[in-house]
């Protein structure tokens, strides 16, 4: 074919792009004959098509060089730049739990713990700054090949959990102590600034019982028989009896829990200790004890550790939403021991209040609305009364909270149906062995063990609870 007949290139060429704007293509629709081509005229005819941007110059030569190499494939000539997502904000939290792992006591080579360390309390001031709004990021856009913007997705922004005793500033990316006192994080993840309450010995009849709005600190044991109940964390420098012991933040006790099976020692966050014999021990997140739990109720909603040098769990139940660890559960003489892991029995209680009260505030929300319809047709007809004017605006605001509420309560109970789909993250660990004698529960699944096993996990897989090598 000599250049003056040459075919126009859109009768034997044809462009396509890919439904996302990201790759046009390039398909020959007549290969007989001889095709000449230079890259300068395929740019120019992919330009004529509307490809403007991310046009693959070397393999537009190639095409030039060799058509009949590119005849029957759908060749990639243009590839957009993808849209990069932003970064999600975050709260960077300056004082309180990052700043308490230090003044945590520490164990002894023989397991026993020193108290001094417990002495000093991570206090801050009136008008300090405990924590700081990090913004998230945008996004950077993209480029079609066609030219045109391809938006991005912005990073989501973290917003302050404002507890008791802290402002947040105008600009909202500082977060202030109100008072003087002890930075807390309470359930939810709410900071706090407590004051503390110091009581410099026992627990006994001549304290009697506790109940304070902020951080009790106890520099001595709590006895059987007495109540201590905090809004703020509990720390303990000795042990803790037969008591009733509360709080809403975390409970740290230097010593043990010796509860007699009597009264119960209960945090809505952490619960640390060396060891629990005969205790009843809830915690809303972690259980962790460095020396032993024997013959003792102990409820975590996330995971109950006991990986020390020691690290016993024997006797009794242990439950926790996620994960169990010890060293060694049960013991040679076979004593019966229960472990149950992916139990939220407080979830599912919580999503059916939910879905009762998700009911009625739909119910309210219809009869605001139909309320509203009414009272809008009156003002329509000009027969509005200021006593019914003032209903109207009433039930309007109503209306909204009632959908605030209602949305809420939506996203919550998708929160918890996730958490309870997923026991296939649940598990227990033994480090060292794990005795026969003991009842594994995951789940809805029992699974009695009636030999000893080293090194071992339990978890749930295909239907059944099946026993795995440990590996950390």
């Amino acid at each position: 074919m000599s250049d003056n007949g040459k075919v126009p290139l859109e009768e034997c060429l044809q462009v396509t792009i890919s439904e996302d704007k990201m790759q046009a293509y390039l398909v020959f629709k007549r290969v007989e004959g001889d095709l000449k081509l230079s890259s300068r005229e395929l740019e120019q005819y992919l330009r004529s098509q509307g490809i403007k941007h991310g046009i693959q110059s070397d393999t537009l030569y190639l095409i030039a060089q060799r058509p009949q190499d590119f005849y029957f494939a759908q060749n990639i000539v243009a590839v957009g730049t993808p849209s990069k997502p932003g970064t999600d904000g975050y709260i960077n939290v300056l004082y309180g739990e990052s700043q308490d792992k230090e003044l945590r006591p520490a164990e002894r080579d023989d397991g026993s713990v020193d108290y001094k360390q417990v002495t000093q309390l991570a206090n801050v001031h009136a008008g300090q700054l405990i924590a700081e709004r990090v913004p998230a990021q945008p996004g950077v856009p993209g480029v079609a090949v066609t030219g045109d913007e391809v938006a991005a997705k912005d990073g989501k922004d973290a917003h302050f959990k404002v507890g008791k005793n802290v402002v947040v500033n105008p600009e909202k990316i500082g977060m202030y102590a109100a008072i003087n006192g002890l930075v807390t994080k309470t359930d939810k993840d709410k900071l706090n600034v407590f004051p503390v309450f110091e009581v410099n010995g026992d627990v006994d009849y001549n304290i009697g019982n506790i109940d304070f709005i902020g951080t009790v600190v106890i520099r001595g044991n709590i006895l059987t028989g007495f109540q201590v109940k905090a809004s703020g964390d509990i720390r303990v420098t000795g042990g803790i009896e037969g008591a009733e012991v509360e709080s809403d933040g975390s409970i740290e006790i230097s010593g043990g829990v010796i509860g007699g099976n009597k009264g119960f020692v209960k945090a809505k966050c952490n619960i640390r200790c060396s060891f629990i014999q005969e205790g009843n021990v809830i915690a809303g997140e972690d259980v962790v004890v460095s020396q032993s739990i024997m013959h003792s109720n102990v409820r975590a909603g996330r995971s109950v550790k006991c990986a020390g040098a020691k690290g016993l769990i024997v006797g009794g139940v242990i439950q926790a939403g996620d994960r169990v660890t010890a060293r060694m559960i049960g013991n040679s003489m076979s004593t019966a021991t229960v472990v149950e892991v992916g139990v939220r029995p407080e979830l599912r209680q919580e999503l059916n209040e939910l879905r009762t009260s998700m009911r009625q505030l739909a119910e309210n929300t219809d009869k605001s609305e139909k309320a509203l319809k009414m009272l809008d047709h009156m003002a329509s007809i000009g027969q509005l009364t200021p006593d019914k004017l003032a209903l109207r605006v009433k039930l309007t605001a109503t209306k909204r909270q009632t959908l605030e509420e209602l949305g809420a309560a939506k996203e919550r109970v998708l929160e918890i149906e996730k958490t309870l789909e997923d026991a296939t993250t649940a598990r227990v660990d033994a480090i060292h062995t794990l005795w026969g004698g003991t009842k594994i529960v995951i789940g809805r699944y029992t699974r009695f063990v009636k030999d000893a096993s080293q090194r071992v996990s339990f978890r749930f897989l295909d239907g059944d609870i099946v026993m795995t090598p440990f590996n950390g």
